[in-house]
C-alpha cells in the first residue's frame, strides 16, 4: 500500500536526515505553527567524530548513537519515520520513499556526506570506509580478525598483509585513526597477543598533499606529525594511491605495501538524492545554495550541512564539512522558514568559525582557536571536553567519559569484541550511506 501521509492545515516541513543540522533545525521548530516530518534510514543519530574509537575498540557503538525519537520526545508537531528516500519529485512537491510518497511544502536536505573514492572502483571495493556505525563495526571486526589470523599464519607475506595497517588521508579523521591504532599496538597488543612479534605490526598514514591536517596551522601540522612519529606511525606525504586489490596497496612511486586493512579517509562527497537538477551540483557533489540555504533553481527546497555548498568570497568552495557549520545553518534555517511562512524578510547566513582540533592519542592533541594555538596535554583535555559536550544525551556523555577515564588510567581498550565476523566479499558491498548532516571535521 502506498502511504501518502496527507498534509494537515499547517505548512509541512520535511527534513531528510537526522544528523547535526537536521536535529538542530527540527528542535528549533518545536511548538511552532508548522508540521515537521523527519525521515532517516536509521532510527538513531550518529556522533561521527568518535566513529574511529568504535573502529579501534575504544568505545561501543551505542555510546555514540542516540535514538532520534528520544531526542524529539514531547515535540508534538514532529513526526519521525525510518525510511530510505528514493527520489525527489520537485514539480509535485513530493518525495518517494520506501514507505510511500510524502508531500511537503518545504523540503530540507540534511543528507550529509559519504566516503569519496574519486571514481576508483577497485579501491572502493576493497578499502574500508568509516562514515557510519555499521562501517566502523566492520572495521573493528576486520582489525581483530587479522590479529587473530596473524598468530597462526606461517607464510611471511600473509603475516605482513595481516599486520600492516594503512590509513589513507591525512585529515583529522586519518590522523586520529592512525594515532588510535598506534596506541592499540603500544598498550594492548603486547598483553593480548603475546605470541605476536610487536615490531611486525606497522601503521602507515598516506597523504597525497605535502602536509597533514591541511585546514590547520603549520604549527599544528608539524606537532601532529611529531606526535605520530613518537607513536611509531610511518607518515608518507606527497604520496598518491593508485590501486588496492585487498592484499597489496599500490602507491604512485611504484611502492607497494602488503596489507589487508586499508582504511579510507581521503575524502567525502555530499549525498544528493535522485531527481534533483544536476546542474546545481558543484565540487564535492554538493548542492549549490544561496545565503539562506535555498538550493539554486528551486523555490522551496533547502540544503544544510555537508551536502550544501554556499559559495561566498570568504568560502569559495563552500563552508567546511564540520558539525558547527551544519548546526548553525540548521538554527538559522528554522528562523528563516518561519519568516518565509509569515512573509517576513529573511536573514543571511554568517558562519562563526569556532576553530579546529584533532587528537593523536593520550595526552597528544592540537588545537587552533584562530590566533590561539596550543598542543599537548591541555589541548587533549580541551578536545575531550568539547566532544563530550557535543555528544547527544546525558547517558552517552557519562558512558564515554567513564570509558575515557578507564582507558587513561589502565592503558586499556575494553571493547575488543568480534560481535559479527566481517567477510570482505559480502560486507564491503553492504556499507551504509548515512543520512547525516555534518561531520566532526
Amino acid at each position: 500500500m502506498d502511504q501518502h501521509f496527507p498534509k494537515g492545515t499547517q505548512p509541512r516541513i520535511v527534513i531528510i536526515g537526522g544528523g547535526f543540522g537536521g536535529i538542530e533545525l527540527a528542535k528549533k521548530l518545536r511548538n511552532q505553527a508548522v508540521d515537521v516530518l523527519m525521515v532517516d534510514k536509521h532510527n538513531y543519530h550518529t556522533f561521527q567524530p568518535l566513529l574511529y574509537q568504535v573502529a579501534t575498540g575504544g568505545l561501543e557503538a551505542d555510546s555514540i548513537a542516540f535514538p532520534l525519537r528520544k531526542i524529539f520526545k514531547g515535540q508534538k508537531n514532529l513526526t519521525f519515520r525510518v525510511t530510505e528516500v528514493k527520489k525527489v519529485l520537485a514539480a509535485q512537491n513530493v518525495i518517494e520513499t520506501t514507505i510511500g510518497t510524502i508531500e511537503y511544502d518545504y523540503l530540507v536536505l540534511a543528507t550529509g556526506s559519504t566516503s569519496n573514492f574519486f571514481g576508483q572502483t577497485e579501491i572502493e571495493g576493497n578499502a574500508m570506509p568509516m562514515k557510519s556505525i555499521p562501517e566502523a563495526l566492520n572495521l573493528r571486526s576486520l582489525i581483530l580478525q587479522n590479529l587473530e589470523a596473524a598468530q597462526i599464519a606461517e607464510d611471511a607475506q600473509q603475516r605482513a598483509e595481516l599486520l600492516n595497517f594503512v590509513v589513507v588521508g591525512g585529515g583529522p579523521t586519518g590522523v586520529e585513526t592512525a594515532g588510535a591504532l598506534a596506541e592499540l599496538k603500544k598498550h594492548v597488543l603486547k598483553s593480548d597477543y603475546p605470541d605476536l612479534e610487536i615490531n611486525d605490526v606497522n601503521i602507515y598514514l598516506v597523504e597525497g598533499s605535502p602536509a597533514l591536517l591541511a585546514a590547520m596551522s603549520s604549527q599544528a601540522q608539524q606537532k601532529a606529525a611529531d606526535f605520530l612519529h613518537e607513536l611509531g606511525v610511518t607518515i608518507m606525504k606527497n604520496t598518491r594511491v593508485l590501486g588496492y586489490d585487498g592484499k597489496v596497496l599500490t602507491l604512485g612511486d611504484e611502492q607497494k605495501i602488503p596489507s589487508s586493512t586499508v582504511i579510507w579517509s581521503a575524502g567525502v562527497k555530499g549525498v544528493v538524492i535522485e531527481g534533483l537538477n544536476t546542474e546545481h551540483v558543484v565540487r564535492g557533489n554538493r548542492l549549490k545554495v544561496n545565503e539562506i540555504n535555498l538550493v539554486d533553481g528551486y523555490q522551496n527546497i533547502y540544503a544544510i550541512g555537508d551536502v550544501a555548498a554556499m559559495i561566498t568570497e570568504e568560502f569559495p568552495n563552500g563552508h567546511p564539512g564540520v558539525a558547527p557549520a551544519a548546526i548553525q545553518q540548521g538554527k538559522l534555517l528554522a528562523k528563516n522558514l518561519l519568516r518565509i511562512i509569515a512573509k517576513q524578510p529573511t536573514e543571511n547566513f554568517k558562519y562563526f568559525d569556532k576553530g579546529a582540533m584533532a587528537t593523536v592519542g593520550r595526552n597528544r592533541a592540537v588545537v587552533d582557536l584562530h590566533k590561539i594555538r596550543f598542543q599537548g596535554v591541555f589541548a587533549w583535555f580541551t578536545w575531550m571536553f568539547v566532544h563530550l559536550m557535543t555528544l547527544v544525551g546525558f547517558r552517552n556523555k557519562l558512558v564515554v567519559f567513564v570509558n575515557w577515564v578507564w582507558s587513561y588510567f589502565s592503558y586499556d581498550r575494553g571493547t575488543r569484541l568480534i560481535i559479527r565476523p566481517f567477510h570482505r566479499s559480502k560486507d564491503v558491498k553492504q556499507t551504509a550511506v548515512p543520512n547525516e548532516s555534518g561531520t566532526s571535521h
